[in-house]
Parts: structure tokens; sequence; C-alpha cells
């Protein structure tokens, strides 16, 4: 998450705060507002909203959206990203990461990469188990949808796993894993 410090020193002219969350997350007890505000300050605009519905915010009202980790959740990607270029200022940017696809193909090797497809997992989170469910669409698809909806695709990273990531946590304790994707788009 930015901070207002963050923000400011990118717009020394000041930081527009407001944050919108999609749902509890399942790794954080407790209120969701709690933690945001706790994170951003007492003057923070937070709401919960749904990503496949329309926002509560005017047209061209932002210079910067980040979404982190919460697009591979949401089935239909073309609205979505259509409402979030709905909210960028002429030349405003998107910051956007998601389970990279290529995940989807290494855990599945007999499933259709090029398939959308509604997939579920079973992770446990402090002695709970917690079922997480995606949606899949392979790297094109990815891409094209956000070039249809507006954006032109300034940067694209694959980070590489950290060397402090506990083998425990990857798969078949491999250091030659790809989690996740980065793109940073621009409102066309």
């Amino acid at each position: 998450m930015v901070s207002r410090k963050d923000l400011t020193s990118i717009n020394p002219h000041g930081a527009d705060e407001r944050a919108c969350t999609t749902r509890r997350s399942p790794t954080h007890r407790g209120d969701p507002h709690e933690l945001a505000r706790e994170r951003l300050g007492a003057t923070a605009d937070l709401r919960i909203a749904d990503l496949a519905a329309p926002l509560p915010y005017a047209d061209d009202t932002f210079d910067l959206i980040t979404v982190s980790l919460a697009l591979h959740y949401v089935q239909d990607w073309e609205g979505t990203l259509k409402e979030l270029r709905r909210l960028l200022r002429p030349h405003g940017r998107l910051v956007i990461s998601i389970i990279h696809p290529f995940v989807y193909a290494f855990s599945y090797p007999d499933q259709d990469y090029f398939a959308l497809t509604q997939y579920s997992e079973d992770y446990d989170f402090r002695g709970e188990t917690i079922t997480m469910t995606y949606w899949h669409r392979p790297l094109q698809e990815v891409l094209s949808l956000m070039v249809d909806a507006g954006f032109a695709i300034t940067s694209v990273t694959e980070p590489a796993v950290s060397d402090e990531t506990p083998a425990s946590l990857l798969p078949n304790g491999t250091r030659r894993f790809i989690g996740f994707l980065f793109l940073a788009l621009e409102a066309a």
C-alpha cells in the first residue's frame, strides 16, 4: 500500500487518499477498514467495493490507481478494466499485480492454459482451511483486455523469488518459480 508520504513525493501538490477493498483478507483477522485506516490515517476515504460493479467515483478522478492481487478473483475483466479507465484522468496510470498466468500452467499441466478457467485451492491460515477461488486467463488475453480497455502498457515485470523466501513456500522447493506479474498501464 502506498503511504501519504509516498504519494506526496509522487505528487508534491498533495495526495488524494482513497482506497477500496474488495473483500476481507483470509490472512487478516478483523475489519479490513481497521487495517486500512491504520495504514492510511483517519482522513482517508475508505470503501468496500465490488470490482465487477461501477465504482462510486466520478469520471477522470484519479491520476494513479493500484489494483494489487485482486483481478484474478474477477471473472469479467473487460467491464472492470473499462471502469478503472473511466476513473483515470488522461495519461493517468494503473498499476496491477496478478498471479502470473504461467502459474496455472505449471500447477495444472493437464488443463487447457488458453481457456478462461475458474479453479479453487485450499490453504491453511493459522490452523483454518481457507478456499481461494481464482479465474485463470492466458497472458495474451490479460494483455489484450488491457489494450482493448484503452490502456497503453508501459511496463511488464516478472520478479524473481526473493532469496529470503523459505523453500517450503515454493513449488518443489525450487527458486525457478514465477509467481506474480506486475503491469504498469497508462490511460491512452
